[in-house]
């Protein structure tokens, strides 16, 4: 199993912190947030990770870390969404399974090892507010049937987290241009449930980092799961 991280992104809710630190380096009790989410990965053969803004920063971080030893960076030329930075991975990936991680919140280490344990599937974990979440929506066998993104419908409803676990054949798919004008790695996800089974792994912990509210707040929260 090879594992993809996302972290292309500008941190834009995360300035003025994010002006000279891309956001995946910010601290968290003392470790980027990179760091914690490379230490909680399963075995993996291979690390790739997706850059852009201010990608020397990061790429000088993976060569001084020393939990995975077989890594490599794929530069997005143009930031266009989850999807287009997931299938720039196609000629980099050589495992038959890629788990693909968001490089903005804290996982837990066991949950994602209950991941890597599917054919297939996604992570999710219950929020209270759903306007703010791609909400996933369970077939009776607690497959996944389909993700909608931000409904106005009341909580608790479980929130796609960031975390994926793909088939290689997911590089064969066709993503169509969303309305906001990008590729998104939901699409993926939706194309692949549709094809077969796709499981719903609910997650015991997940600290999101979008803005700095949240990331103070991390500072201080209990990350005994992500270690």
């Amino acid at each position: 199993m090879d594992a993809i991280i996302l972290a292309a992104g500008k941190g834009t809710r995360l300035r003025p912190h994010t002006y000279d630190t891309p956001k995946p380096l910010l601290p968290v009790q003392g470790r980027p947030i990179l760091d914690w989410i490379i230490g909680a990965l399963p075995p993996v053969d291979r690390l790739v990770v997706v850059v852009n803004y201010l990608a020397e920063q990061i790429e000088d971080y993976l060569r001084k870390q020393t939990h995975v030893r077989d890594w490599a960076t794929v530069r997005q030329a143009e930031p266009r969404g989850t999807g287009d930075a997931l299938m720039s991975c196609k000629g980099v990936v050589t495992s038959d399974r890629v788990m693909v991680l968001n490089g903005d919140d804290l996982m837990g280490r066991a949950d994602l090892a209950r991941l890597a344990a599917v054919p297939a599937g996604i992570l999710a974990r219950p929020v209270d507010n759903p306007k703010e979440y791609g909400i996933i929506f369970r077939n009776p066998d607690g497959t996944l049937r389909q993700i909608v993104e931000k409904p106005d419908i009341p909580g608790p409803q479980l929130a796609n987290i960031g975390a994926y676990l793909f088939p290689r054949g997911v590089f064969d798919l066709t993503l169509p241009l969303s309305p906001r004008g990008e590729y998104e790695i939901t699409d993926a996800v939706s194309q692949l449930a549709a094809r077969g089974r796709f499981e719903v792994v609910e997650a015991g912990y997940w600290l999101p980092i979008g803005n700095v509210e949240q990331w103070n707040g991390a500072q201080t929260a209990d990350v005994t799961a992500a270690r």
